[in-house]
């Protein structure tokens, strides 16, 4: 499959049908929600594994404060 480039995909875009710009669109919203999504669980797991780890400290801010002035 070649690649396109911004400026191509562009030029397709704006090729189509306003109810069909209109649905993509709606599809590319729902597909990059999704994948931030996926990526603040990917996070939100690792977070998870390094606290049990014991690789995470807690604290306040000013603690976080202090500890970064040192």
């Amino acid at each position: 499959m070649k690649a396109v480039t911004f400026n191509e995909a562009l030029e397709i875009i704006e090729s189509l049908p306003m109810e069909q710009r209109e649905d993509l669109i709606e599809v590319v919203t729902h597909r990059l929600i999704e994948e931030r999504r996926l990526k603040l669980a990917q996070n939100i797991a690792e977070a998870r594994e390094e606290y049990a780890r014991g690789e995470v400290k807690r604290g306040s801010v000013d603690d976080l404060l202090k500890e970064l002035s040192e």
